[in-house]
Formats: structure tokens, sequence, C-alpha cells
């Protein structure tokens, strides 16, 4: 079992940015591909970006338009989600998921972390 934990989430202006973080709580033995998927008030979750087991294959959701980009760290199955030029339709909470494929359905990946909440009001 694999628990992940996101940080870094927060009120920001539009036009704003925030780094998001995602760190398993314990040693993990295998290395996972991760995503960032997102939920609104009222809607379904629905994905953001994934990164692959190497780091060298990402891909996003049509929305980001080159505003977020996704990178892993030097920990394993650590992920990040830089977000820039936010606006208020991204105000979500944002969750960080681990799976042995990517993916941009969330059924696929079996481990998630609490979620973190990005608020972009002005």
């Amino acid at each position: 079992q694999v628990q992940l934990v996101e940080s870094g989430g927060g009120l920001v202006q539009p036009g704003g940015s925030l780094r998001l973080s995602c760190a398993p709580s314990g040693s993990t033995d295998s290395t996972y591909a991760m995503g960032w998927f997102r939920q609104a008030p009222g809607k379904e979750r629905e994905f953001v970006a994934y990164v692959n087991h190497s780091g060298g294959s990402v891909s996003y959701a049509n929305f980001v338009k080159g505003r977020f980009t996704i990178s892993r760290g030097n920990g394993k199955n650590t992920v990040y989600l830089q977000l820039n030029n936010l606006n208020p339709e991204d105000t979500a909470v944002y969750y960080c998921a681990a799976g042995p494929v990517t993916g941009v359905i969330a059924n696929g990946y079996p481990y998630w972390g609490q979620g973190t909440q990005v608020t972009v009001s002005s």
C-alpha cells in the first residue's frame, strides 16, 4: 500500500502561481507512474497531467494550455505540479495519484493522496 501526501495548495490571485508537491509517506519498493487530477465542487474528478516512471514522457489535459508543468523529483515517487497563470476556473482540490501505468482515467491509479485545495480568487 502506498500512501501519498500532497502539499503546496493555497489561495492565489488570478494570474498567480503555485507549486504542488506529492511524496509517499513511507518507503516504496516500486517506481510508479504518477498523475495529477482535480475535482471542483459539484464536478467529477478530472485528469490534469501524468508523468511516466522515468520522467521522460508527460501528458496534459487540453485545458492546461501550457500553463502547468509536471515533473518527477529526486525521491522515489515524488512528483511536482507547477501551476502558472492560474484563473478562477482552476479552483479545485488537486489530487496526486500513483499506478503501474500512465493514463488519463482515475480508476487506473490505485494509490491516491488526500488532496490539496487550490483557490484562485481576487
